[in-house]
């Protein structure tokens, strides 16, 4: 690894917002549709059927450009694509080739201390596939299609190989779905698979210019996999380099139970496509004023928003971005900090950040449901968090409290009246305790004033456990330290 660049580059693949599909007036809501339920000779391929263009995914192909830094072509054309594949009913795909929507545009990124620009080659637009779905047991393997996603319209964002780390290619990701979901251009979710990576690894000599054979990856449908395929990959191409051998050109899926890329299919060049022009489609032209009210309509796009959690809220740029990975999620953040006093409770931002970002990120991917599904209002989060600041509840106790009010909807008052949660801020109450645990652990105690530190630990525990775990931990934290600091001198 130590003798090689690293050089990445994605094919991002986004369903667009339309009611329709991109060639026919079927439906593109599919996903809890019944299988092969929305459909018609255009999606389903069948001879003589005509495509017919859906203008609103070429408006939202070009807020996507706009929002992205591309130039938006001028004139525009859909090609066919050619190839065999089962999901592809009509045996070629329209897409587009020679003459994209738009190209030339960037977005930059940050990692750590460094910001970088990452170029974005193309955006074009092309319709998305029928669904395979693949059954197995002991006596047979069997294979369905539903094609009811057949022919939903699909933007692919072709960045070039600027990538060098996965760290990287996270951040851009993280960056480009969230500005396709400020713009309303895509859902941007990859648990429903409407937003689909692929990506091109190779290595070279370092300091070379000329660059190795890439190897394309599929099937990563998360930001953990996608990380995790790039790290398998690099490594498995340094060592076949290093063992004297070449690496092949093809396209490889991730398995994600094994960790591990597999061999799905020697990689085609453009030619093999045997692209020309969709003979049953015009092609379009866009003028420059309509360009000019499509950038009128750009809303304020994440990084301004991340200006403010960092500037006005004193966020870490980690939690700003956590917050910012998903559009929903940072709305809902910023519904319950709006009615908060900052100038009298300056904490606040981060009390309500750390408690979404921790306990309701955990509640939301266990029971497997999206924020704007709960049923916790966003002035009763709030008030949770208040509790958090004045010292009403521990950090556990809120975790405890959280956990009612999103399975029932109560404020966190009454749960805490019901439940009889209350920290307890008694310096005098505490004090009584920290003495009584440090006589009944002498041996403890000796360990602590001997230099083990294990021992403090050992100590602060038992305190919380005679108090049934009520305590300010602060305060424990604070008190036992001065009874120690008396017992060493």
């Amino acid at each position: 690894m130590n003798n090689f660049d690293v050089v990445i580059g994605l094919e991002v693949h986004a369903q667009l917002l339309t009611k329709s599909k991109m060639f026919c007036s079927c439906s593109a809501y599919y996903q809890e549709a019944k299988p092969n339920t929305l459909t018609c000779p255009v999606c389903l391929g069948l001879p003589g059927s005509l495509p017919k263009i859906n203008h609103q995914a070429i408006n939202l192909g070009i807020k996507a450009g706009i929002a992205t830094n591309c130039t938006i072509a001028q004139k525009t054309k859909f090609d066919r694509k050619n190839y065999y594949y089962p999901d592809l009913m009509k045996g070629y795909q329209i897409s587009q080739y020679d003459l994209p929507l738009a190209s030339d545009g960037g977005l930059e990124i940050t990692s750590g201390d460094t910001t970088k620009f990452v170029r974005i080659q193309r955006i074009h637009l092309e319709e998305d596939v029928a669904k395979l779905i693949h059954e197995e047991d002991v006596l047979n393997k069997s294979s369905y299609i539903d094609v009811n996603r057949s022919g939903v319209p699909l933007m692919e964002i072709v960045s070039h190989p600027d990538f060098s780390t996965p760290e990287e290619v996270i951040n851009y990701l993280s960056e480009l779905k969230s500005i396709l979901q400020f713009c309303k251009v895509s859902d941007a979710n990859m648990e429903e698979g409407n937003f689909r990576c692929d990506a091109n690894i190779s290595l070279k000599p370092i300091g070379s210019e000329a660059l190795g054979t890439k190897v394309e990856i599929k099937n990563m449908n998360s930001f953990r996999s996608i990380y995790s395929a790039i790290n398998y990959e690099t490594h498995r191409q340094s060592q076949i380099i290093s063992n004297g051998e070449k690496v092949v050109q093809e396209t490889r899926g991730w398995d994600d139970t094994n960790q591990v890329t597999l061999n799905q299919r020697l990689k085609e060049g453009e030619s093999d496509y045997m692209y020309f022009p969709e003979p049953d489609l015009p092609p379009i032209f866009i003028n420059s004023d309509i360009i000019k009210n499509f950038e009128k309509q750009i809303p304020s796009l994440p990084t301004e928003r991340k200006k403010l959690y960092v500037n006005k809220y004193k966020l870490s740029d980690k939690d700003a971005n956590q917050l910012l990975s998903d559009i929903n999620y940072s709305d809902y953040f910023d519904s319950v900090i709006s009615t908060a006093s900052i100038s009298k409770f300056p904490n606040i931002p981060k009390t309500i950040c750390n408690l979404m970002n921790g306990e309701l990120t955990r509640l939301l991917k266990v029971e497997s449901i999206d924020i704007t599904k709960i049923i916790i209002n966003p002035e009763d989060f709030l008030a949770l968090c208040f509790l958090i600041e004045n010292n009403s509840v521990s950090s556990n106790m809120a975790k405890k409290v959280l956990k009612e009010m999103f399975e029932t909807g109560e404020s966190p008052d009454k749960i805490a009246k019901k439940n009889n949660i209350s920290q307890i801020t008694d310096e005098n109450y505490i004090s009584d305790n920290v003495r009584n645990v440090l006589n009944q652990n002498q041996d403890a105690v000796k360990d602590f004033v001997e230099g083990k530190s294990a021992a403090k630990q050992f100590l602060f525990g038992q305190i919380m456990k005679s108090t049934s775990g009520k305590a300010d931990p602060k305060l424990i934290n604070k008190l036992l330290l001065e009874f120690l600091d008396k017992l060493s001198n």
